[in-house]
């Protein structure tokens, strides 16, 4: 079995907690070959006037490393 390496990413949207997740994964597959998991670890938001201006999702990003 490979070893895998886990990150810490978080997304940002303005949309849905889902929408955070996605720009997460994306982010992160610029840079990272071979997603094979993510875990969403945190759904957080920024509130102004009573109303959700930012969803944040904190992601943990799941890859194989080679040895």
């Amino acid at each position: 079995m490979p070893a895998v390496k886990v990150i810490r990413v978080m997304g940002t949207s303005e949309e849905s907690w889902e929408e955070a997740a996605q720009e997460a994964f994306a982010e992160a597959s610029q840079t990272i070959d071979d997603i094979s998991g993510l875990n969403v670890e945190r759904w957080t938001a920024n509130v102004e006037d009573g109303e959700i201006v930012e969803y944040k999702a904190t992601t943990e990003i799941a890859f194989p490393v080679d040895h």
